[in-house]
Formats: structure tokens, sequence, C-alpha cells
């Protein structure tokens, strides 16, 4: 039930990372009414936070809320805490959580809201979690398209919400759910997973094709592939077809792709005009512009393709520019250069009609109509895709 404004400020949630995303969330829960702390590592930043209501490093422009704080200290952030927010990039996950772990509750409801598959154990966040904590962790999983800054100017926004327990996932909404952002809930952790973490290698491409100065042609071509691809990958690991329709799916793989703040679009395009990778992350190290989890992911996904035995040709050409193997014009050929056949929307199709099959069809939908409707979401995602270009 949802918990009127004066309980709310007695129910203390502890946001770890003080980076754009954890302070855009953390802002929406503080004026959702709850009570939030901020876990910085930087002293100067917690103290700019608590005394002049700004985060000096990162959406500095904007005020921040009266409930929230921040603290460098894991005590004090996670004394009588009711949830954990984490917003810690995945490849940083592990070295953040292994000296808190004798302070993180078990039974607290921890929500991550970090998008990415760990680059050497090929571990969603949901499988690095428990095994980093040493035990079984009550998890929620946050994810769609939401752009940091446009939470904190309250610009309508949805995101999902995903937990295997839906009481989970329904208390853990209640935390960011307004009139300016919509929550809805599921149990399918694997799909809001694996759509998170594989939007961000498909933004690294729609950014290099923009860079390289290619039209609308080429990166709805591209953007409409990578969403059934993302499909194949998603149900072969156990996701729910109808998971990549969502906002989790195709909603939060547009944005990426398409919108002009995206950090791996950002990423791709200054590869596509010719800059070396290592240039482009040492300058958005230094200017503190935020991690692009695409190219860490972009390898680790590839294996986990191949592990699953799914053909992944946009994941691999992406790679491949990551890895120094090929540039950005050799990559594209060779996608361009791969035998014709039967559009691979098709195989998404009969993968969704057999894993729909081993389910109970959602909404009472006959599995066939759920299977058409995940492919139909590529004709959708070109559409607006042009729509979003023109505007």
């Amino acid at each position: 039930m949802p918990r009127t404004p004066s309980k709310r400020a007695n129910v203390k949630v502890c946001v770890f990372g003080s980076g754009t995303f954890g302070t855009a969330l953390g802002s929406v829960m503080a004026r959702n009414g709850f009570t939030v702390t901020i876990l910085c590592r930087c002293e100067e930043v917690a103290s700019s936070i608590n005394t002049q209501h700004k985060n000096p490093s990162h959406l500095s422009e904007c005020k921040l809320p009266p409930l929230l704080s921040a603290t460098t200290c894991p005590q004090e952030a996670l004394k009588g805490v009711a949830f954990i927010v984490h917003s810690v990039p995945v490849q940083a996950s592990e070295d953040f959580l292994k000296p808190l772990k004798d302070l993180i509750p078990a039974d607290v409801p921890f929500i991550s809201t970090s998008k990415g598959i760990h680059s050497e154990t090929l571990e969603t966040m949901a499988e690095l979690v428990p095994r980093v904590l040493q035990r079984p962790q009550v998890m929620a999983f946050l994810s769609g398209p939401t752009f940091a800054k446009e939470l904190m100017d309250e610009i309508p926004s949805a995101a999902v919400v995903a937990a295997e327990d839906p009481a989970v996932a329904e208390s853990c909404s209640d935390l960011f759910h307004c009139t300016v952002f919509k929550t809805y809930t599921t149990t399918d952790v694997i799909g809001v997973e694996v759509g998170g973490a594989l939007k961000n290698v498909y933004a690294l491409a729609a950014g290099t094709l923009e860079g390289m100065g290619l039209g609308f042609n080429t990166a709805a071509f591209l953007v409409t592939r990578a969403c059934v691809e993302m499909n194949m990958l998603a149900l072969a690991m156990g996701a729910q077809p109808h998971t990549m329709v969502g906002l989790a799916g195709i909603g939060d793989l547009m944005l990426t792709c398409l919108g002009g703040a995206s950090r791996n679009k950002a990423v791709g395009a200054r590869i596509g005009q010719g800059e070396s990778l290592a240039s482009v992350l040492q300058s958005r190290q230094q200017s503190l512009a935020g991690v692009a989890e695409g190219v860490a992911t972009a390898p680790a996904a590839l294996r986990l393709a191949r592990r699953h035995k799914v053909p992944v040709p946009i994941i691999d050409a992406v790679a491949s520019v990551i890895d120094g193997v090929a540039g950005p014009r050799e990559a594209l050929l060779s996608l361009m250069q791969r035998p014709k056949g039967e559009d691979f929307a098709a195989h998404v199709l009969h993968g969704a009609e057999k894993q729909l099959v081993r389910s109970v069809s959602p909404l009472g939908v006959p599995p066939k109509y759920w299977a058409f409707l995940a492919v139909g979401q590529a004709f959708l995602i070109t559409a607006l895709f042009i729509w979003f270009r023109r505007s």
C-alpha cells in the first residue's frame, strides 16, 4: 500500500553512488517524501550536498531536495535503512560492495540500477551481488528510458522495477512512482537486466554511425536489427518476450540510441569521427563525463551470446572495434556483406512462441499474438526513430 507523506519520512533509503543517476534517483525519492542518504566516497561532495544542496561533480546546476543528504561513513548511511538503491557501474560494483557486505542487511531490498554485464565473470547484477555478499539478498532492478537530467527536471518519464517476488517489486516501485515518474512492475528479472545491458552496446554502434556521417537509412537499419538481436539473446537466457516490447527493452534501446544525452552514443560518435577509444575514455574520465558501460559490456555480451549459441553480428562488430580488431568502416562493411536470408525477426517470432508455450501467457493473450507483438516493435522503432531525428 502507498505510504502517507508523514510515514514516508520515517523510511530511510540509502543510495550507493553519488554519480549522475544516483543523484537523480535520490532526488526523485526525496521529493516523494522519503529520507534519502547518498553514500559518497568524496568528503567534498558529501559536504556540498549537505550544506549547499548541490552535487558539485554531477548535475551541479540542480538544487537538491531537503530530504536528500550524504555521508562518507557506511555505518551512518546504512543505520536503520529500509531500502538500498545501488547506482554504481557494474564493473566497479564488486570493489564497492565488498567492504560493505557485513553492513548490508539481507532482508533489506537492494535495488540495482546498474546496467551491464561483468566483463570477466559475465554475471548480471542479479548474480554478482549475492556472490559478493556471500549470501542471498532481497533484490529488485530498475531499468527503462530515463536520462538523469530529465528526472531532475521532472519531465514525465517511466521505468520498470523487476523482482522475482511481486510484493518486493511493488514496494520498491513505490519509492519512485509519482505524477512525473511512472514505475511499472514485472517479475522478469532476466529480461530487464539483459535489455538494460545490451542497449548500451547498440548505442555505441548508433553513435559510431552518426559520427561517420551516415544517414537515417543506416541508423534505422541498425536500431531495428539491434532490437531483434537483443530479443534473441534475451529469450535464449530465459527472458519473457513481452519484456523486450516494453520500457526495459525497446524503450531503453530507443532512448540510448537516439537521445542526445546518451553517454554510450557520445563515445561511439567520437570513435566514428576517428578518435581512438583510449583517447575518448581518457578525456571522459578527466571531465567526469560518466562511465559508458557499453565499452566493457560488448566483449562480455559476445562471449555470453556464444555460450548460448545465439548469433549476434552487431554485438560482434562493436566488440571488434573496441578490441581494435577492426575499424568502424571495416566493421560496418562486414555487417553489410553478410549473406542475405530470412528476416531474422522471424527467428524471434519462433523463439517467442516456444518460450511462451512453456509459460503462462501474460494478460491471457495467446502466445502467437505476443510473439507478433515482439516482432512488431521493430516497425515501431523505425517510425519513432525518424520522428525523433526530425523533431
